[in-house]
C-alpha cells in the first residue's frame, strides 16, 4: 500500500470524532484527526516502523518520566490511542522505567505489528559497575512481556571513542542479535563526536540523534548534524530524530511546523520520536507530521 492510500485509509475512532467535534483550528480537510501514521523502512536494518515513535522518556530520570507519571491506566490508554492512530513504535529505556508500562499496554496488541526500542545505560570496560548484558536483556524482555526486542541501544553516548571503551556491551548486544532476541543494535547520541562515530561504525544498525532547526539542545549546528546524518544514511544506518521541538522550548504553532518540516524533509532522518502526554497532543502531532510528508 503506498503512502497516499495508507493515509486515506485512516480509521475514524472515538478519539478522532471527539477531536473534530471540539472545533480545533487549522485542520487540513484532507489530513484530519482521522489520519493514521504511515510506515518507513529504517535504513538497512531490515525493520519497517511507523514514522512516529511514542517516546516514553520526557524528563526521564531515576526510573520515571512524564509518561510513566501519568499512571498505568492513563499510560495504557495513551499507548492504545497511539496504536489506533498508526503509531506502532514504542521508544523506551531502562532509565525511564517505562518498559513495564509498555509491557502492560501491549498485552492485548499483536506483537508482530509492534516495534519495541529500549536503551541500556553503560559503563566503560573495566568499571566496577559493568553489568551483565544478557541478564539485563532477559529482564527487559520480562518487563515488556515479549520474547525479543526489536532495537537495543547503548544509551546516551557522550564521546567519540565509545566503540573502544564499551566493547563488553557491544559484544553482548551482538550475541543477542545473533541469538535472535534482538533484531538491531545501535546508540543514542548526545555528542557530535559520538554521532560521527555512529555514522560510520559498521556495528551500528540504527542511531538516534538530536535534531531541530533551532540548534536547541543539539550536539552541533543544524547544518552540521544534517550532514553527519547524510553520511549515516549513505552507510545504511536507520536514523531516528529526537528533541524535535528542543525539549519543549519550541512549541508555538509556527515553530512546530518549521521544525517538523526541516527534520522530515531536510534532516536526513527516517522517523522521529515524540514525547507526548495526551491524546490531544498526539492527534495534533500526527496531523502535522502527515501533512508535511504527504
Amino acid at each position: 500500500m503506498n503512502r497516499r492510500k495508507f493515509i486515506k485509509s485512516g480509521i475514524i475512532g472515538l478519539a478522532g470524532i471527539s477531536a473534530l467535534q471540539s472545533g480545533r483550528a487549522n485542520v487540513n480537510p484532507m489530513l484530519s484527526y482521522d489520519t493514521i501514521v504511515d510506515k518507513v523502512a529504517l535504513g538497512n536494518s531490515g525493520l519497517t516502523v511507523s514514522r512516529i515513535a511514542m517516546g516514553t522518556g520526557t524528563h526521564g530520570y531515576n526510573k520515571s518520566s512524564d509518561q510513566t507519571r501519568l499512571g498505568t491506566n492513563n499510560f495504557v490508554r495513551l499507548a492504545h490511542h497511539a496504536y489506533e492512530r498508526g503509531i506502532r513504535f514504542y521508544d523506551m529505556a531502562d532509565g525511564y522505567g517505562s518498559m513495564p508500562y509498555v509491557g502492560e499496554a501491549i498485552k492485548t496488541l499483536p506483537r508482530e505489528n509492534i516495534t519495541l526500542l529500549t536503551k541500556m545505560w553503560t559503563q566503560e570496560d573495566g568499571s566496577d559497575n559493568v553489568e551483565s548484558v544478557s541478564e539485563n536483556i532477559d529482564r527487559y524482555r520480562k518487563e515488556t512481556g515479549t520474547d525479543y526486542i526489536d532495537i537495543l541501544f547503548m544509551h546516551c553516548m557522550t564521546n567519540g571513542n565509545w566503540s573502544k571503551t564499551r566493547t563488553h556491551y557491544m559484544d553482548g548486544f551482538s550475541k543477542a542479535k545473533q541469538d535472535g532476541i534482538v533484531k538491531a543494535v545501535g546508540v543514542s547520541c548526545h555528542n557530535i563526536d559520538a554521532l560521527k562515530e555512529a555514522a560510520v561504525n559498521p556495528w551500528v544498525d540504527v542511531l538516534m540523534a538530536r535534531i531541530n532547526p533551532f540548534g536547541t539542545n543539539m550536539d552541533g549546528t543544524p547544518e552540521e548534524i544534517k550532514n553527519i546524518l547524510a553520511t549515516a544514511k549513505e552507510n545504511g544506518k536507520g536514523i531516528i530524530g529526537m528533541k524535535i521541538f528542543g525539549e519543549g522550548k519550541h512549541i508555538a504553532d509556527d515553530e512546530r511546523e518549521q521544525s517538523l518540516r526541516f527534520v522530515l524533509t531536510e534532516g536526513n532522518v527516517h522517523c522521529i520520536t515524540l514525547g507526548l502526554t495526551s491524546t490531544a497532543q498526539m492527534d495534533d502531532a500526527i496531523r502535522r507530521v502527515m501533512n508535511v510528508v504527504e
